[in-house]
């Protein structure tokens, strides 16, 4: 029971002295290389890549008469289309400080 109420003393007073965190605020030297990057993937070059890993995947399918090529083709290729945009709506996403 002792240790439970220096656990539960060191919780209240961690979330009391707790201070709002920020990260990812400032830093404005990798922006250009990002913008290259997701350009490259959500323009003519990513739509490349995706075409040509969906036709690896199903010549690969056709040639070992297996589905699975085809769904990692598949899902390389839609990784490729959406997650440049996902990963930004993660990464800046704004939630309410309470």
């Amino acid at each position: 029971m002792k240790r439970f109420s220096k656990q539960l003393s060191f919780f209240v007073v961690a979330t009391l002295v707790a201070t709002a965190a920020m990260a990812g605020s400032g830093g404005t030297e990798f922006d250009t290389a990002l913008t290259t990057v997701v350009d490259w993937f959500e323009g003519a070059l990513g739509k490349l890549i995706a075409v040509t890993t969906l036709g690896v995947g199903l010549a690969m399918g056709i040639m070992r008469q297996s589905v699975m090529s085809v769904v990692v083709g598949a899902s390389m290729a839609l990784a490729l289309n959406y997650g440049p945009g996902i990963i930004q709506g993660l990464v800046t996403a704004n939630l309410p400080v309470l």
